[in-house]
């Protein structure tokens, strides 16, 4: 007899009530590869494009939504030696995170830290792994440097918050409101500019004695795109990694000359998995520690039960939430 799991899918492109919770057979672990018993998965924006119909899984990919999940080793796959079953873990996958069972690549797994629970876990590897790529990597943030992130309490916003802080950065964002700046700073922003009141570029140059900050590290894209290079200090980096306010814009690049900018940009999904596992190392390395001693925690807005998916994709569509969202599985059978 097979065995099932339960497995999120969309029926068609559309608002949350597309989405639907089904019978799919349990995963089966290949070569490198895990069965994970899934506690937990985060709800992404790029989740939310897959069911507008905007971002579909890569070739081969299962049509199962999540991309990243936190539970514990079930069974090992021919060539994993690095894990054992009844490990903590938590992963970044192509698909397949909203589920009970899931199939993980063991290169692209890490160990929950002793102190983190697997909820928080479920909500670390597709934002820590963004952030860390696009912010230290790429855009090559260092200490005493200032960075300007926009969407700032974001699952993105309050991750790159705390790991710029934790590296020694000095840290303005962007947010929608009062309250949405006051949680930016409670999670250790240095400030919070409330982009409906004021312009924010306008706002950067005067906390930044006219200079502009060292990095930007943007999600929102169209006409944002002109006013970060505007704004971006001289041998600044601007690093864009989505784009919800459009792909397209009427751009002045003389900035990006005259002041020696770079501008880069970048997506997760589709890298191979020994691209990812490059990552997973850096994490191993500067990030884990830093959760094991209780720092840059993912701040948790708010949990749901899987068969409430539909609920949790509202709460995101909504822009209300400020951190992440994240799905929870009672124990499989």
């Amino acid at each position: 007899m097979t065995e099932m799991t339960r497995a999120v899918v969309a029926d068609g492109a559309g608002g949350p009530e597309v989405l639907r919770v089904v019978e799919r057979p349990r995963p089966v672990p290949g070569e490198g590869q895990m069965l994970v018993r899934v506690q937990a998965a985060g709800v992404n924006r790029p989740d939310v494009m897959q069911r507008q119909g905007n971002y579909p899984p890569p070739p081969g990919a299962s049509d199962v939504f999540g991309l990243e999940l936190a539970g514990t080793v079930e069974t090992l796959g021919p060539g994993v030696t690095d894990f054992a079953p009844g490990d903590r873990v938590m992963a970044l996958v192509h698909s397949g995170a909203y589920a009970d069972w899931a199939v993980v690549d063991a290169p692209v797994t890490l160990p929950v830290p002793e102190g983190v629970s697997l909820t928080e876990a479920g909500a670390i590897p597709e934002t820590y792994f963004t952030v860390w790529s696009n912010l230290f990597e790429r855009a090559r943030l260092t200490a005493g440097e200032t960075v300007l992130i926009h969407g700032g309490t974001s699952g993105i916003g309050t991750t790159a918050i705390q790991l710029a802080k934790a590296f020694g950065a000095r840290v303005l964002v962007t947010a929608g409101s009062p309250e949405k700046c006051e949680a930016a700073t409670q999670v250790g922003a240095d400030h919070a500019i409330d982009y409906t009141a004021t312009d924010f570029v306008t706002e950067a140059r005067a906390l930044t004695d006219d200079r502009g900050p060292d990095v930007i590290l943007d999600m929102v894209g169209g006409d944002y795109v002109q006013r970060n290079l505007d704004l971006a200090a001289v041998d600044g980096r601007i690093s864009q990694i989505a784009f919800q306010h459009g792909s397209r814009a009427d751009l002045d690049l003389q900035p990006l000359l005259v002041k020696r900018l770079t501008l880069v940009g970048s997506t997760l999904r589709a890298r191979p998995v020994p691209m990812k596992a490059k990552l997973a190392q850096a994490l191993a390395e500067w990030v884990l520690p830093l959760l094991a001693r209780g720092q840059a925690k993912p701040r948790i807005d708010s949990t749901f039960p899987l068969e409430t998916v539909a609920d949790a994709h509202a709460r995101m569509d909504s822009g209300t939430h400020v951190g992440k969202i994240v799905l929870t599985m009672a124990p499989a059978a």
